[in-house]
Order: C-alpha cells, then sequence, then structure tokens
C-alpha cells in the first residue's frame, strides 16, 4: 500500500483573493538538486495553484542544508513575505556528518521560528538512502515540497 502524503483539504485554505496579495519565499539547497528541486517545483506548482501570483514567490538558492537558514533569514529581513519554506536533503553517510548538518538546519529553523517574525516551513529530507529522498519528491509517498507550501499557507492565515 502507498500513501501520499502530498494530498490535502483545499477547504482549509483562503480564497484567491487572499492568496493573491500574500508573499511567500522558497529557500532551496543546490545540493542532492534532483531532489530539492523536484520539492521546491511541487511547492511553486502549489502556491500558484491556490491563487499566489508568480512574481509573488521568491526562490532563493543556497549551496547545501546548512546555508538554508542563512538564506531565509536574509530574506526575511529584506523582503515582505508571509512565510518561508526551506527545501533541501541530507542523506546519511559513513560519518557522522549527516547529524551535524541535520542538527544544525534544525536548530536555525526552530530559532527562525520562535523569533515569530514568520513562519518558516521545514521541508527538509533527512533520509538514510537516495530512494527514500526519491520517494518523498514525487514518488510514492507525494512530494514534500507541495506539503511545505500547504504548511506555508496555512501558517500565514492563522
Amino acid at each position: 500500500m502507498t500513501t501520499d502524503l502530498s494530498k490535502y483539504d483545499a477547504n482549509q485554505l483562503p480564497n484567491a483573493d487572499v492568496l493573491g496579495r500574500q508573499r511567500y519565499a522558497i529557500v532551496v539547497a543546490d545540493w542532492n538538486s534532483e531532489i530539492t528541486y523536484a520539492m521546491a517545483q511541487g511547492a511553486i506548482d502549489t502556491f500558484r495553484k491556490h491563487g499566489v501570483p508568480e512574481d509573488n514567490i521568491d526562490v532563493i538558492h543556497v549551496p547545501g542544508a546548512v546555508e538554508l537558514t542563512y538564506g531565509a533569514a536574509r530574506i526575511m529581513k529584506e523582503e515582505r513575505v508571509d512565510a518561508v519554506v526551506v527545501i533541501g536533503c541530507v542523506i546519511q553517510g559513513d560519518t557522522p556528518h549527516f547529524d551535524y548538518v541535520c542538527q544544525s538546519v534544525t536548530q536555525g529553523v526552530a530559532t527562525l521560528n520562535v523569533q515569530g517574525k514568520v513562519p518558516v516551513i521545514f521541508s527538509v529530507l533527512t533520509v538514510l538512502n537516495k530512494q527514500q529522498a526519491l520517494d518523498r519528491c514525487g514518488g510514492i509517498l507525494g512530494n514534500k515540497g507541495i506539503e511545505g507550501a500547504y504548511t506555508a499557507i496555512r501558517m500565514a492565515n492563522l
């Protein structure tokens, strides 16, 4: 049995008139781009599907997952956005580097959320292998970028 976690109740979202006035940012890591770019496209498509104009969606590229926090903080400081989605993919290897990267980005996003300026949505895959990532960027488990955009819209409109 497969479960597509990217399906959601669109009735929980505000109407297109509200969304047409809002701005969203996506900060995407270029590391593991096969995965992260598919997730970013899922987020963009979801924002557009619900009435966010393309000009109101900023996409910022950073080298890797550790840099997501800085990218999100910078966009929050420089532009008025209603929410930020950070998208990355960290695949476990043979060294503790995986743990350090995951801890860094998790703490960074948590710190930004505690500051309370705008919601920062954690769409960072932390997986054991590439197949698990592929399953979550448009595969049998949906697209976590779609879920990130949906969550961003909900949080921006609390």
